[in-house]
């Protein structure tokens, strides 16, 4: 009977009892087999949340505010400028000029000194620049030079010797500078081009073409020449020595006073006009050329 009423009392209970609700760990593991994407997405979500609130903590702890000081001392590195470089300084000749097959194109590159040259060098061409002094030791180790071009510069001065190694030299040209004087030249000279100076006769040395065997073209117009330069070499073809101040010249300037028989037949051109000269007061100066020179006769 006890056995019974036990029983009928137990079915009585069982409705009222509840199953426990599943915990959170469960409800986890549930949702992660109930689709194949949810446990990513869930743990993406997770490592976003702990590694930014991480970085946040990490930002929050080393955030430095500078003060007024700090900031101008990290201004003042940042804007600190290099020192100025030099144009030109030190740059090397090849990629300021143009080299090319033993000839060197410095044209027009604002440069003040002859530049270092690479010792093959036979022709420079140093144009329209700001050179003021041709030295020595400019062409000291450069022997094979054979044209020299330093038309329309500032050169005022050249040092004795600059051209007496450069035994090989046979053009130089001068032109458009500021020379008050000549200097020595190279004994092989074909070609020298001095015209637009300021060279006055006294600034030529009585001696400076007699030893030129070789000397072809002369070019010295646009001068300050009082006079024709003495001691002409027989090899002259072309002297111009227009516009200058040349007032006289001599039965000996061109010819030979003593020596009616002599015949100076290589010379082909000499020009004289925007001179002060009368040529026609001096007929016996020419007697000696195959062509009379250009210039004033009246």
């Amino acid at each position: 009977m006890k056995t019974l009423q036990s029983t009928l009392l137990l079915l009585l209970l069982v409705p009222l009892i509840k199953p426990a609700p599943p915990t959170q760990q469960d409800s986890r593991i549930i949702y992660d087999y109930g689709t194949d994407n949810f446990e990513e997405s869930i743990f993406s979500q997770d490592y976003e949340d702990k590694y930014l609130d991480g970085k946040n903590i990490k930002e929050k702890e080393t955030v430095i505010i500078p003060n007024e000081k700090s900031l101008q001392l990290q201004k003042d590195e940042a804007i600190t400028p290099l020192p100025p470089k030099k144009e030109n300084d030190e740059m090397p000749t090849c990629l300021l000029c143009v080299c090319l097959s033993g000839s060197v194109y410095c044209e027009e590159v604002d440069i003040d000194a002859v530049p270092p040259l690479p010792k093959e060098s036979a022709y420079l061409y140093a144009r329209f620049n700001k050179i003021k002094k041709l030295t020595a030791k400019d062409f000291a180790d450069i022997p094979n030079l054979r044209r020299l071009d330093f038309t329309g510069n500032l050169i005022e001065d050249i040092e004795d010797g600059t051209f007496s190694k450069l035994s090989l030299l046979e053009e130089l040209s001068l032109a458009e500078n500021q020379l008050l004087k000549l200097p020595v030249l190279p004994p092989k000279l074909t070609l020298f081009n001095a015209k637009y100076n300021k060279i006055k006769s006294r600034g030529i040395k009585a001696n400076a073409f007699q030893k030129l065997n070789n000397l072809t073209f002369l070019y010295l117009d646009h001068n300050a020449l009082e006079s024709v330069p003495l001691n002409l070499p027989e090899s002259l073809r072309v002297i111009h020595l227009q516009f200058n101040n040349i007032a006289s010249i001599t039965d000996d300037t061109f010819c030979k006073a003593n020596d009616t028989s002599y015949i100076r037949d290589r010379i082909e051109e000499i020009r004289l006009e925007g001179n002060p000269i009368v040529l026609g007061k001096h007929p016996n100066s020419f007697i000696c050329l195959k062509r009379l020179p250009i210039g004033s006769y009246f």
